[in-house]
């Protein structure tokens, strides 16, 4: 009875697709046809209703012959202005806007430099070629899909612009109102897509010629790789993708050459005046932010420290100075400076000033100044070129005695030089013993630093001091690269690890938007592998939460990386905030306990993130609280890394 039964089943299913046949085309018979014979499974039902005799057709026949483009399509045009700049990759979300520069891509440029990584979101594709360029030195490419994918890439793009990154972004858009098609296509068009990021990348334009763009991609690359580095957009008509390339008045479109510009170095006479400030100075303090763009940079700052044997507060925004020289310091050592030079800051008002927040009902804070009223003070920060009004990235106003608009680490030599003339003899052993006292304040910190990253060593959940710790224990004997660290965990990395190279360190978002770190991490990781580095992150839980699609992508396109949890299973920067108004406003604890974590906690039900990872194709292990397995679990995700593959430890830790 049961063959006679499937046996019943299976004709009416072949009855079914034959009534589907019947009623179609002759063309989408012939495909149809040989289905019907095909082995049937025993679940059978129909889950949906069968679909009319137009809607078959519609979807399972041979498409009608389109036609054929006649001659170069735009967009293999466009493809070869991309490959003049060596472009060697292209993380992007797919979209219709820009299908045809995709499809000649992949087609007609061989899916090689670039090479089309896929991403799960358009935040994620521009946080790559931001985390990629910090390792690379060179910039990516990533295409979005019109409104929509900019207002998705709008955030990264910030980040990038904060962070002085370059970042091409090219945005598929649907201009000409009389042929774009209606629905989806038209909502997702604009006149001018790239005035949603306007106010955040060095420059746009929206080209409408095959020449245009690539004059427009050309310049654009130059404009984003001019110091103060940044993102730059275009705007690309569908159509002009689609049209195939002809003369324009008599002339074939062609591909200009690419010249780098050289970086904006300081003027002569305030290069002087500020090398005769820190030559006569009795207590010069250096502080850097994003002052070594290249690794060059980095021996430059350390000539120019052991010159005036001045200290060097590092802010982190890059790996400027080795965290293992005697004249790295921390930020209190601008207190006793007489002369203090600043080299591409964020905030040089921060530097000298400190604020803190009282929490009154205006909102208001107390401020007050963290050196001496006579302390002299000197800027080389390139930022200035391009500051804008509208974000406050720029941060708040310090009046500077000495400022230059030039990039620091182009200035750098001509400083030297020129401090090197200014310095009397009679000045030469003067400043040849403050090394010795630097030496002995560096190693005094260095045991304190080590005094505190002990207390709590042994605690479940794990502290942070001890994640950092033991994740370099595990990684020290290989090329290492810190690609991203996110979250707080009281900045034990740049306390404890000895960082010397300009690869061990890569600084953080920039905007200190959240989502940065899997993709940025992810993109880091991406140029890493090709220059046979091992890297690692240690990954904050909300900030993975953003965008974890990026875990699929690492699988996808085989980019190893360890990627180690800080799991405190919350948002704890805000906790701290409610609690510490809670406290301002004199409020009673109520609802049987502490209301902080209202709105902030990211538990009950606790994410598994190793499973996440698991799921996208990522060796994982977790959830880590014992201490001791952490030393264990950290070697065997090593070797998974050194394999070729991606993995992920969930560790449960201490708020920070």
């Amino acid at each position: 009875m049961a063959d006679d039964k499937e046996t019943k089943t299976a004709v009416g299913r072949r009855q079914f697709l034959g009534g589907v046949i019947a009623s179609s085309a002759a063309t989408a018979s012939a495909v149809l046809a040989p289905a019907a014979h095909a082995a049937e499974p025993k679940q059978t039902q129909a889950a949906v209703l069968p679909p009319s005799a137009h809607g078959a057709n519609a979807e399972t026949g041979v498409p009608p012959d389109l036609g054929r483009i006649k001659g170069t399509p735009g967009s293999d045009f466009m493809v070869d202005v991309i490959k003049s700049l060596d472009i060697k990759y292209l993380p992007s979300n797919c979209a219709s806007s820009f299908r045809a520069l995709h499809e000649s891509l992949i087609d007609y440029g061989g899916n090689t430099k670039p090479e089309f990584l896929t991403c799960m979101h358009e935040e994620s594709a521009v946080a790559m070629a931001h985390g990629y360029f910090k390792i690379a030195g060179k910039p990516l490419l990533t295409l979005c899909h019109g409104t929509v994918g900019l207002q998705h890439a709008s955030m990264a793009m910030y980040n990038a612009w904060c962070d002085r990154v370059p970042v091409i972004v090219v945005g598929g858009n649907d201009m000409d109102a009389a042929y774009r098609p209606p629905g989806v296509p038209t909502f997702h068009a604009a006149q001018d897509i790239n005035a949603m990021v306007r106010d955040y990348t060095k420059w746009d334009d929206a080209p409408v010629s095959l020449q245009h763009f690539s004059q427009s991609f050309i310049r654009a690359y130059k404009i984003a790789m001019t110091p103060p580095y940044g993102p730059v957009a275009i705007s690309l008509d569908a159509a002009l993708q689609m049209a195939p390339v002809h003369p324009h008045a008599g002339q074939m479109p062609y591909i200009p050459r690419y010249v780098p510009t050289s970086p904006p170095q300081g003027d002569t006479g305030a290069v002087k005046e500020a090398a005769k400030l820190l030559a006569n100075a009795d207590n010069p303090v250096i502080v850097v932010d994003r002052a070594a763009r290249t690794p060059a940079g980095i021996p430059l700052l350390v000539e120019l420290a052991e010159l005036l044997q001045a200290k060097v507060i590092d802010q982190g925004s890059r790996m400027n100075f080795p965290r293992t020289h005697y004249l790295s310091s921390p930020a209190g050592a601008v207190a006793n400076a007489d002369v203090i030079i600043g080299l591409e800051l964020s905030d040089f008002w921060a530097t000298v000033n400190s604020y803190t927040d009282n929490g009154d009902n205006e909102g208001h804070g107390t401020n007050s100044a963290r050196i001496k009223p006579q302390t002299k003070l000197i800027s080389i920060n390139s930022v200035e070129l391009n500051t804008k009004a509208n974000y406050q990235d720029f941060q708040r106003f310090q009046v500077i005695d000495v400022q230059m608009a030039a990039d620091a680490q182009a200035t750098l030599p001509a400083l030297i030089e020129a401090v090197r003339a200014a310095i009397p003899n009679d000045r030469k052993a003067t400043i040849a013993k403050r090394a010795e006292a630097a030496q002995k304040a560096y190693a005094e910190d260095q045991v304190r630093t080590r005094t505190a990253a002990a207390l709590g060593w042994d605690a479940s959940p794990i502290s942070t001091a001890r994640l950092v710790m033991e994740t370099f224990d595990a990684v020290k004997h290989l090329d290492w690269s810190l690609v991203a660290s996110e979250g707080n965990v009281s900045n034990w990395p740049n306390r404890l690890w000895p960082m010397e190279k300009h690869h061990h360190w890569l600084g953080r978002s920039g905007g200190y938007g959240v989502g940065y770190g899997a993709p940025a991490s992810v993109g880091a990781a991406l140029a890493n592998r090709d220059l046979g580095r091992f890297s690692v992150s240690i990954q904050s839980d909300g900030d993975l939460m953003f965008a974890p699609g990026v875990l699929w992508t690492a699988a996808k396109h085989k980019i190893p990386l360890l990627s180690v949890m800080h799991n405190n299973r919350g948002y704890h920067q805000e906790v701290m905030h409610i609690q510490r108004l809670a406290n301002f406003r004199n409020r009673k604890v109520n609802l049987g306990g502490d209301m902080g974590p209202v709105g902030t906690s990211i538990e009950k039900p606790d994410i598994e993130y190793h499973k996440l990872a698991e799921s996208m194709g990522w060796w994982a292990k977790g959830p880590i609280k014992d201490p001791g397995e952490l030393r264990v679990a950290l070697k065997e995700a090593v070797e998974v890394v050194k394999s070729g593959h991606p993995a992920l430890l969930n560790v449960w830790t201490q708020p920070r």
